[in-house]
C-alpha cells in the first residue's frame, strides 16, 4: 500500500524530527527539506532528505512534485526569542521569507493543506489565564511578530486560493523521544527544562532563575510544559484532519496546567536523585508571570490531548540525554 507523502519542512530540528517518528509510525511517508542551520541530517531517519532553504520556491515546488506531497507540515523557522530582540533581520527574512517561499511553491503546485507549528509567544502578555484562541495577539519581542505575520499570511492566502490549513499554537515544548532515537540539540540552549538539567549534571553552569519576586506562590515564573511527542501526535491529527476536508483551525497545544521554575527544581531532584544549582537573577523583560493554555478547543476538535506531558514523565524521558540516570521508584 502505498504511504500518503508530506512534506516536513524543518524536519531535521527538534519538533519536527519527532514529528516525522510518528508519522512514520502512523503510516504516512514524511519527505523532509531543511537547510541544516539548526537542524541535524542524522536525526532524519524516516524518509527522503532534501537539503534546500524554503525561501527558494523553486526548489520547494520541485521537491512537492517530485514526491508527490498533498499536505505540508511547516515548522522551518528561526525560534530564539533573545535572538529576535538582537537581530531581528534574520527572523523576518527567514521566518516570513520562509513563508512567502513555501505558500508560493504550494499555490504553483496545487497543494492545499498546510499544518503550521505556531506559537503562544503570538499572545504577548495576556491580561487573562489560562489563554484561549481567542485571546488578542500583542506580540512583544520580533519572533513572536513574525509568528502572527505568518498567521495572517495563511489566512489572507486561504481566502484568495483556497488554501486550507491548521495553525498550532505551542506552549512550552520538552522532553525526549522515550526510545532514545531522538534527543533536545540546541546550540546555544535556552530552554529551561534542558538548562536545569545541564546544571543537576553539571555539564552547565548554575541555573539562571529570571524572577523569583513574581506574583505566583513561589515568586518564579509558571508555564504550561508539553512533551514533545505529544506535539508530534498533535500533528498527526492535524494532518489526517486536512486531509479529511476538516475546518480551517487555530488551535492551543498545551496541558492546561502551569508549573513553576522552583517546581522543576524540585522535581527533577525527586526523578534524577541530583540537585539543579541556581541562582537568582534580574527578571527580563516581557517575561509575564504566567502563561497556560486553554487546551479545550483542541480536545473538541481533533480529540487532541496531552497524554505523555506530566512533569515526571518529561523528566524521566529527557534527562538520559544529559547524562542523568532516573531513579527506579519514577513512574509515568
Amino acid at each position: 500500500m502505498t504511504r500518503a507523502r508530506v512534506l516536513v519542512t524543518g524536519g531535521a530540528g527538534f519538533i519536527g524530527s519527532h514529528a516525522c517518528q510518528q508519522l512514520a509510525a502512523a503510516g504516512f511517508l514524511p519527505v523532509v527539506v531543511d537547510n541544516l542551520r539548526t537542524g541535524h541530517a542524522d536525526a532524519v531517519k524516516w524518509g527522503p532528505f532534501e537539503q534546500l532553504d524554503i525561501r527558494d520556491s523553486g526548489a520547494v515546488a520541485a521537491v512537492l512534485q517530485k514526491h508527490g506531497c498533498k499536505t505540508v507540515i511547516h515548522f522551518a523557522a528561526a525560534a530564539y526569542v533573545g535572538e529576535s530582540v538582537t537581530n531581528p533581520g534574520l527572523y523576518y527574512d527567514n521566518n516570513v521569507g520562509g513563508m512567502i517561499g513555501l505558500l508560493t511553491a504550494m499555490q504553483r503546485t496545487g497543494v492545499k493543506n498546510l499544518v503550521f507549528s505556531s506559537s503562544c509567544a503570538t499572545y504577548g502578555i495576556p491580561n487573562r489565564q489560562p489563554i484561549h484562541e481567542n485571546t488578542p495577539q500583542h506580540p512583544v519581542n520580533p519572533y513572536g511578530r513574525t509568528k502572527l505575520i505568518c498567521e495572517d499570511m495563511i489566512r489572507d492566502h486561504a481566502a484568495s486560493w483556497g488554501l486550507r490549513y491548521t495553525m498550532l499554537r505551542y506552549f512550552n515544548a520538552c522532553g525526549s523521544d522515550p526510545t532514545g532515537q531522538l534527543s533536545e540539540r540546541h546550540t546555544p540552549e535556552t530552554h529551561i527544562i534542558p538548562l536545569a538539567l545541564m546544571a543537576a549534571a553539571s555539564t552547565h553552569p548554575r541555573l539562571q532563575v529570571f524572577g523569583t519576586d513574581y506574583n505566583t506562590p513561589d515568586g518564579t515564573c509558571i508555564r504550561d510544559y508539553i512533551h514533545v511527542c505529544d506535539l508530534a501526535q498533535a500533528h498527526i491529527l492535524a494532518t489526517r484532519h486536512l486531509q479529511h476536508n476538516g475546518d480551517c483551525l487555530s488551535l492551543n497545544l498545551g496541558t492546561g496546567k502551569g508549573h513553576s521554575i522552583l517546581e522543576i527544581i524540585a522535581a527533577i531532584e525527586r526523578v534524577t536523585g541530583y540537585k539543579t544549582p541556581w541562582t537568582p537573577a534580574k527578571r527580563r523583560a516581557g517575561d509575564p508571570p504566567v502563561l497556560v493554555a486553554d487546551p479545550s478547543k483542541a480536545l473538541q476538535t481533533l480529540g487532541f490531548k496531552a497524554c505523555q506531558s506530566s512533569l515526571r514523565t518529561i523528566l524521566r524521558d529527557a534527562a538520559p540525554t544529559f547524562g542523568l540516570e532516573v531513579l527506579d521508584d519514577v513512574c509515568a
